[in-house]
């Protein structure tokens, strides 16, 4: 198995490049923070820009956390690559991370002053540091979930194909992490049962919200929604319609993710003449 390193001081645009780099040397597999990625996949790990601290954040890079390391050490051995791109802020992290992981030595290492433009550097550098932005070589959708209540932005990254067209080429990730930014990103259920019930309400069909519930998990919230129903509308169409809406609404406006959205219809009401009017 051929290990290659890319190296680069924190907030230089590593991870933003890293698949520009992995296909040059022809590597399916990259590790970056914490993920196994392949092919725009995350295949095993859990991503560093997780973690409330940058201290938990640099453990969880490096690995040290035994489960982690050993779920992707698993997916390694089952994959067998034929080679894998190791990114880290240094010789000696690529170094560390390709020994925790029992990966042979690292035979080749790029730099990401070979790969960048120093204008290009001093960009990444100042988003970073202005913005606390990162980037995670993952589409959004692969990551979602697991980032359920952050920032979290798609970066497409597209190629001139012509004169006026341009063909999609990958699309990459950008979160502010905990660490990165002074306070805590939380939305009250009440704040969320504001907006579902905004929603709702501009929906024909619908007479109110009798009961809503909220249960928040790691990987985004479920709700539970009773409503009361206006006599006259297709139940079964009216419902659907209200789950997509709501689901995409609120995911958009708040960046949760939504494991589940049930609703229930607990009641009908007939409208009266003068109401309709």
């Amino acid at each position: 198995m051929k290990v290659v390193g890319f190296i680069g001081p924190s907030g230089t645009g590593k991870s933003h490049r890293a698949l520009q780099v992995a296909s040059s040397k022809d590597i399916e597999y990259i590790i970056d923070d914490g993920l196994l990625i392949k092919d725009n996949r995350v295949i095993a790990g859990s991503s560093a820009k997780k973690e409330k601290t940058r201290i938990a954040s640099i453990k969880r890079a490096l690995f040290i956390y035994e489960e982690h390391a050993n779920s992707v050490k698993k997916e390694i051995k089952n994959a067998n690559p034929k080679a894998i791109l190791i990114l880290g802020t240094s010789d000696g992290m690529v170094e560390s991370i390709a020994k925790k992981l029992d990966l042979p030595e690292i035979i080749e290492k790029v730099y990401i002053h070979e790969v960048a433009k120093q204008s290009e550097i001093n960009i990444a550098l100042s988003t970073r540091k202005e913005e606390g932005k990162h980037v995670i070589p993952v589409p959004t959708f692969e990551i979602k979930k697991d980032f359920s209540g952050y920032f979290l932005d798609p970066l497409q990254i597209f190629r001139r194909k012509g004169k006026g067209s341009f063909q999609l080429v990958s699309e990459k990730s950008v979160v502010r992490p905990t660490f990165s930014y002074m306070g805590k990103y939380t939305i009250s259920d009440y704040a969320i049962y504001q907006i579902a019930e905004y929603i709702i309400l501009n929906i024909n069909g619908i007479s109110r919200i009798s009961r809503f519930k909220v249960e928040s998990g790691n990987d985004g919230i479920t709700m539970d929604i009773d409503l009361i129903l206006l006599y006259g509308y297709a139940i079964k169409p009216l419902l659907e319609a209200i789950q997509k809406k709501v689901k995409e609404e609120i995911e958009k406006i708040t960046a949760l993710n939504i494991r589940a959205l049930n609703l229930t219809a607990k009641g009908l009401i007939i409208q009266s003449k003068q109401t309709r009017k």
